[in-house]
């Protein structure tokens, strides 16, 4: 019977090989028939990306009309809307000679109308079909509106919380980016076969996410072994899950743009990987080369032809020089065609061919966008992803009955809850944490709410008007909130404080030097505590901020980031309870701005600090701050409680054709039920190079039932043992390595096998 079964599954996959065979054959043969009907500037034209639409106005889209109309536009940025996009691919079908259809792009970042938690808030929750059906469901709506293109997911690898997007990411754990990475993709593209698919775009491709002093589109620095160790594993992972798209990044690389790199474009993105979706650059990342220094418009341009981008994000640069470029010998129309199939082949792959209002069907952008169940789902998913940081005497979860002062300019702040990514939502009516509070804690309760203080003082606040989120001033002074906060917690119970950034100081162009709360929340906080009453800290953040002061005297600490449309209810549920937080840090809290860098699969030196230990001369540390940060990676705590028995290993030996099985076992010590997220850690004891104390290799979400044990198993093969040498060989070398099982990187009860 098994016989029969293996020859049928054979079968199968022969035939599926054959058909996907068949389809490629189809596919190859359509476009080079289209590509011989098209001049050269048509083939140019689908290499321009232009901006119009929400993002323009309509004056500045006709000329974007006269462009569509004569060939020179292969897709769209900033249009949304089914029956808008449509207006724009009437015009390609209609108007234009070879009718080849529009792709319509937009920055759907962590939802679409129903907004999700910010993606280095989604990283917290450990859960990848989590994180899948938030991308599902971001296709879904996107889908429905007419964009068949995401430009997303966001893969850099990021040490640096001065840095803004490190909001965008998935924080600093190459093996956990790429879980995230390949789970985004899944969701946003399926198999293409469905109208509810559209095209993923990973970026930024490579290494933006380690700016010399955490500021956006800064220098990156850094070798070739480095590179690859620490930063490259998403993108390699989002190649192997099939993504469609790739962008490059704004900043340099050994001297070189990015989107003039040969070296990551062609050698390792398309030689080495094998990727073959289309790569597009990041908006004006072509002409901002000029500023780079490495040469005019039409410099530029060429050099980002054939290093190997094949579309233009709003620069207009290949539109406008390429034809030139070519009769002058500085650009060739092999490459002109290269890139042209690539656009075209993705054009196929989505169905546009077939249907070119695939995505402009305004009866599903009524039905499927901003639905009950995508809310709800939104609420549920937001729970997962806020992280307990401290809860000294149970502090949490809240009682339900008594008297509750909710205090603080993020209590009452709609503008604040989705995140930075979400300014294209028009339906979005985002719930506050005051409603969200209300509803949960039920007629039993009363919540007073107060503002407190305003974001920022009068000094900050001049510096950065262009924070529309945090511009509105409270019209009292910053002594009379703060005399009506302090009557508002004298006749409370417990105080919730709600405070941090608000969400437009995190995100892209939003790098900070000082990651402290802002200075008046903290004096709130200080006058808060001073009454004596029990607080929780409820922080809004896009980063990892400073919290020493925080951490040492508030009894409970919630991070809920940037929580989405949803975030309120979210936010009381788990409050109260409702839901138990089971989220764990992606990127490691620093003790001091001083550290950053810090993170925990750094290397040991020749002179490591032992653990516990203050200062010691001559000895890799800090006189005056320890050299660990606040609050590790994979940190966070729990309603329930959670001990770990003694690891065990199916072996003490494996060889590059066998594997180990680790086994745990975890038990909920608790009365509470909840997850855990059992993270597995190797460290290289002997290589060639140096590596790494740890790194993580593993991990699972486990639900356990209070009293319950679990048992909790993972497979080891070679791949996980492998890193890249010296010589950029990606090897598993023989000798010795411990392995490690907890509930945070901080886990130190290793267990030794040799690999032969």
């Amino acid at each position: 019977m098994k016989k029969v079964l293996l020859s049928v599954l054979l079968l199968s996959f022969s035939f599926l090989a054959f058909a996907q065979e068949k389809n490629e054959e189809k596919m190859d043969q359509f476009i080079t028939d289209l590509m011989s009907k098209m001049t050269l500037e048509e083939k140019i034209g689908q290499l321009n990306l232009p901006v119009s639409g929400i993002m323009t106005g309509d004056a500045k889209s006709e000329g974007v009309y006269d462009k569509i109309r004569n060939g020179k536009v292969g897709a769209l940025f900033g249009i949304k809307g089914a029956a808008e996009c449509k207006k724009y691919q009437d015009i390609a079908m209609q108007e234009s000679r070879l009718k080849i259809p529009l792709l319509f792009g937009l920055d759907v970042i962590h939802g679409y109308e129903t907004v999700f938690p910010i993606p280095l808030a989604l990283a917290s929750s450990w859960n990848m079909d989590l994180i899948e059906k938030s991308a599902r469901i971001a296709a879904k709506e996107a889908s429905a509106d007419g964009i068949g293109w995401a430009f997303s997911p966001m893969v850099d690898i990021t040490r640096d919380p001065r840095w803004g997007r490190v909001a965008e990411s998935a924080g600093e754990d190459p093996y956990l980016g790429g879980e995230i990475a390949k789970a985004m993709i899944r969701g946003y593209q399926g198999d293409f076969s469905k109208a509810e698919n559209i095209m993923a775009c990973v970026k930024h491709f490579a290494l933006y996410g380690a700016p010399d002093g955490g500021r956006d589109y800064n220098t990156v620095d850094m070798s070739r072994q480095r590179m690859f160790n620490e930063y490259m594993h998403p993108f390699k992972a989002s190649v192997e899950a099939n993504a469609g798209s790739f962008m490059t990044a704004f900043n340099d690389f050994e001297g070189i743009p990015v989107t003039a790199n040969k070296y990551l474009i062609k050698d390792v993105l398309r030689n080495q990987w094998k990727f073959d979706g289309l790569v597009v650059s990041d908006y004006t990342g072509i002409s901002e080369m000029i500023m780079h220094g490495i040469g005019d418009y039409a410099t530029v341009a060429a050099r980002a032809l054939e290093a190997g981008v094949e579309m233009d994000m709003v620069s207009e640069a290949f539109n406008s020089t390429l034809v030139k470029s070519i009769e002058e010998g500085k650009a060739s129309v092999e490459s002109v065609d290269a890139a042209c199939r690539h656009i075209l082949e993705a054009k196929y792959k989505l169905g546009l061919f077939d249907d070119p209002y695939k995505y402009c069907d305004v009866a599903r952008s009524k039905r499927d966008i901003y639905t009950a169940e995508n809310r709800k789902e939104a609420r549920q998913i937001a729970t997962e992803c806020m992280v307990l940081l401290k809860n000294d005497n149970q502090t949490l979860p809240l009682k339900r009955a008594g008297k509750v002062a909710l205090i603080g300019p993020l209590a009452n702040s709609a503008i604040n809850m989705p995140g930075m990514w979400s300014f294209h939502s028009d339906f979005v009516k985002p719930v506050t944490l005051l409603e969200g509070l209300k509803e949960v804690m039920g007629t039993n309760a009363v919540v007073n709410y107060a503002k407190g203080s305003n974001f920022l003082s009068d000094a900050e606040l001049e510096k950065k008007l262009s924070y529309k989120n945090i511009s509105e001033r409270d019209g009292r002074s910053d002594a009379e909130m703060l005399k009506e906060a302090l009557v508002t917690a004298q006749n409370a119970d417990v105080i919730v404080a709600a405070l941090g950034e608000s969400s437009e100081m995190s995100g892209e162009g939003a790098s900070r030097a000082n990651l402290d709360i802002p200075e008046p929340q903290k004096t709130l906080l200080k006058e808060l505590l001073n009454t004596g009453k029990p607080v929780v800290l409820v922080l809004f953040t896009g980063r990892p901020l400073v919290l020493t002061w925080e951490h040492e005297n508030v009894p409970a600490i919630l991070n809920v980031w940037f929580a989405g449309s949803e975030a309120g209810g979210a936010i009381a549920d788990v409050l109260v309870g409702s839901t138990n937080p089971s989220g764990k840090l992606p990127m490691s809290f620093p003790y001091h701005v001083g550290q950053i860098p810090v993170y925990y699969n750094h290397k040991n030196t020749g002179r490591p600090m032992p653990p516990n230990m203050s200062y010691i001369k001559y000895r890799s540390n800090y006189q005056d701050i320890p050299n660990v940060p606040l609050y590790p990676f994979g940190y966070g705590l729990s309603y329930s409680s959670f001990s770990y028995g003694d690891v065990s290993l199916s072996a003490t030996e494996m060889t590059p054709a066998n594997k180990l099985i680790a086994t745990v076992k975890v038990t909920n010590t608790s009365t509470v039920d909840g997850a855990e997220v059992v993270q597995l850690y190797i460290k290289d004891i002997v290589a060639t190079s140096t590596r790494p104390v740890k790194e993580l290799k593993a991990f699972e979400k486990v639900f356990i039932k209070a009293g319950e044990t679990k048992e909790v198993k993972f497979e080891i093969s070679v791949e996980d043992l492998k890193y890249y040498n010296h010589d950029l060989n990606f090897v598993a070398e023989p000798g010795e390595f411990e392995l490690m099982i907890g509930t945070d990187s901080r886990v130190n009860n290793g267990i030794k096998f040799t690999l032969r």
